[in-house]
């Protein structure tokens, strides 16, 4: 770049470009452009049944680092969901009656990951389960 005054930018210029440089590394923070862990493979240990109470989650890391939440829906049955918002990727966490993102506010059904509320305008992607040995594994 050439700088048209003699002794190197001015103060305008360089609060521009420092002010660019800022916004550019926001926005890479905020793009969302980081892998994600892939999904759990079969047979993988979550959870224990009995860490989970009738009508409680959990959140687990799976050994890949995906971040799942597991809901006990009856005594014999469990529903798993990625706990990664599809809105913009924060981790939600469950709260009263349903799953809470703490960034932007969208809300998530529990038993299926449906949207209750935006901005989030894609459900949670479920994950298959079942319950083995009395352990929540991946199906």
């Amino acid at each position: 770049m050439v700088c048209a005054h003699p002794h190197g930018p001015s103060r305008r210029q360089v609060l521009t470009w420092a002010g660019a440089g800022a916004a550019a590394l926001t926005l890479a923070a905020c793009s969302g452009e980081e892998d994600a862990p892939p999904p759990p493979e079969a047979g993988e240990r979550l959870v224990g049944l009995e860490e989970i109470p009738v009508g409680e989650s959990v959140g687990v890391r799976t050994s890949e680092g995906a971040e799942v939440v597991v809901t006990r829906v009856a005594e014999d049955e469990v529903v798993a969901l990625s706990a990664v918002c599809t809105h913009q990727g924060c981790t939600v966490v469950r709260e009263a009656e349903d799953l809470s993102c703490p960034c932007h506010g969208s809300r998530f059904a529990v038993a299926d990951g449906a949207v209750i509320q935006g901005p989030a305008d894609e459900p949670l992607p479920r994950i298959e389960v079942r319950i083995e040995s009395g352990a929540v594994v991946t199906a």
